[in-house]
């Protein structure tokens, strides 16, 4: 098995020297001016060690990588029936496109494009009352995940900058709203489940916290001996992740490199190695689908060396 350490290493060295980067998100005002130089790498394997190279310990604007998140608390307050709200297919579309709403009669595909997000982001709310108790539960939910040893990082932040950005150009997700609301699909009122969505994108992480965050998903639903979810739930969010984690580039993710993993405009995607490993890399230059340029690729590197893949017996 080669080092994994020294492959990290090599990988974020060689990133260094890529300059196809893509493009920041600057349809987001706050985003614009993020380095496109950034780039951070972190991996927690299944004995609890840690791996980092490069930029691991920024904060960055995790945006759509907490859809992951919000999905886990809805299924908790919802199970199943959040089904009847939003789909399971991939959408095969832009991740803010409104064409199939009108279609499927406000059913979002599923739960990581915009729309299935913000049934989710309702569903939160709804449980918590109002905007400001669902935002809480989803920061509370994140900060226990990426704590040690029961503490939770209480060093996750939401940014007030880039969440008012959100919210100061979010009209594409205000009309994904009121289009879902007039079909019934969204329950509680329209500017309270826009504030829970575009706070919950606005939280900053780097890639250690949300490599240990996600480590739940790589354990059978568990993380530090906790059971998060159950090991069926973890395998189900797992296969959204592998078929819808990328919006319309989940196919080619998936054949380049052959994890389920969730990215966001912000640069980070996460992705998980089934009883290995869980993985966050950070590049802000997207490509033409919104997904990290040089995280797709150094994930493609890392999968390839390490022999990480679904599709690999045995897991390499």
């Amino acid at each position: 098995m080669p080092d994994l350490a020294a492959t990290i290493a090599t990988i974020a060295a060689d990133m260094a020297s890529v300059t196809d980067r893509g493009k920041v998100a600057d349809y987001i005002p706050e985003l614009a001016g993020v380095p496109l130089g950034k780039f951070g790498i972190a991996v927690c394997t299944a004995d609890g060690a840690e791996h980092i190279a490069g930029d691991a310990d920024e904060p960055f604007s995790i945006q759509s990588v907490s859809k992951l998140f919000t999905l886990k608390l809805a299924l908790d307050i919802q199970g199943d029936a959040l089904w009847t709200r939003v789909g399971r297919e991939p959408s095969g579309s832009a991740f803010n496109s409104i064409v199939q709403l009108e279609a499927e009669r406000g059913i979002p595909r599923n739960p990581f494009i915009n729309a299935g997000a913000l049934i989710v982001a309702d569903v939160i709310a709804e449980a918590h009352d109002d905007d400001r108790g669902a935002i809480g539960a989803i920061l509370r939910f994140l900060r226990e995940l990426a704590g040690t040893r029961g503490n939770p990082d209480e060093t996750i932040q939401i940014d007030p900058r880039v969440a008012y950005s959100e919210a100061a150009t979010g009209f594409r997700n205000a009309a994904l709203a009121n289009y879902m609301k007039s079909f019934g699909n969204l329950r509680r009122p329209v500017d309270e489940v826009l504030q829970t969505y575009f706070h919950q994108c606005a939280i900053a992480m780097s890639c250690r916290q949300l490599a240990r965050a996600t480590r739940f998903l790589s354990a059978g639903g568990e993380a530090d001996g906790t059971a998060i979810v159950t090991p069926e739930r973890a395998r189900r969010i797992a296969a959204l992740m592998l078929t819808c984690g990328h919006y319309d580039a989940s196919g080619d993710f998936a054949f380049r490199v052959g994890l389920p993993a969730k990215s966001g405009v912000g640069g980070g995607i996460v992705a998980v190695v089934p009883g290995r490993a869980s993985v966050a890399v950070w590049s802000p230059g997207l490509g033409a689908q919104g997904n990290s340029v040089l995280a797709t690729l150094a994930l493609e590197r890392l999968a390839g060396a390490m022999g990480w893949s679904v599709f690999t017996p045995e897991g390499g």
